[in-house]
């Protein structure tokens, strides 16, 4: 998924549900300067994503320990 965020970052936020984000950062990248910034945006967003569900399985985790 991080080779789809470089390469296509538009697609990258289309896949995980986020179409007007995806839209933007389309328009974003079809400009030669935009690329860049519109790559490295879906490359940060795809981390944070993936950071906010672990946190979310280490908060379950505790709560059901908690139990």
């Amino acid at each position: 998924m991080t080779l789809v965020a470089i390469i296509f970052p538009w697609l990258s936020f289309i896949l995980r549900g986020r179409i007007l984000t995806g839209i933007f950062c389309f328009f974003l990248q079809i400009t030669i300067i935009g690329w860049i910034p519109a790559a490295a945006w879906a490359v940060i967003s795809l981390n944070n994503s993936r950071a906010e569900k672990r946190t979310e399985r280490i908060v379950r985790a505790i709560k059901e320990n908690k139990r």
